[in-house]
């Protein structure tokens, strides 16, 4: 569903995301995810746009970040559709292979979590990425900005996951 909105968005726009610096689409998902937060502490909304968009948004930003980490030193702006949805499922499968390791390890623990939780951790991994780049990009400790990419991007995932599933 992700990928198919990606495609389609890509035909129609090309890859203008490519002017974005890393701090802007880190607050066009922050901007999703305060909308997915403020829905649900109100309980009603009056953008028809609903929550499970959302969190598709901030998939697709997410990979659209882990892109541009990737293609950082390039300065084409215009690529290939077959180009970027090369780059699309290389960032997917990455991100795949990390959640599969850590749910290996953790137990499918977010299986028990509910969605609201998931997207204050969200807002956390995102503050923790703001703070990032406020430092440049230099960390004495901490995973850097690409791996709080893909945990938000999994942490979405598991989100829809649970909606689909009935969790509200």
């Amino acid at each position: 569903m992700c990928r198919n909105l990606f495609e389609k968005k890509t035909k129609d726009y090309g890859t203008a995301w490519r002017i974005l610096r890393l701090p802007s689409i880190t607050d066009q998902i922050f901007i999703k995810a305060k909308r997915i937060r403020s829905i649900q502490e109100k309980g009603t909304q009056k953008i028809h746009e609903d929550i499970q968009s959302e969190f598709i948004g901030i998939i697709n930003y997410c990979i659209i970040a882990l892109i541009q980490i990737t293609l950082d030193k390039s300065e084409e702006m215009e690529l290939p559709v077959e180009e970027v949805m090369k780059l699309y499922d290389e960032k997917v499968q990455e991100t795949l292979d990390l959640m599969m390791n850590k749910n290996h390890d953790y137990g499918e623990a977010w299986r028990e979590m509910r969605i609201s939780s998931l997207t204050d951790i969200i807002l956390m991994k995102l503050l923790r990425v703001k703070q990032i780049e406020e430092n440049k990009g230099k960390t004495l400790v901490s995973e850097g900005v690409g791996a709080n990419y893909s945990d938000m991007l999994n942490y979405s995932v598991f989100a829809l996951i649970l909606k689909g599933e009935g969790q509200v």
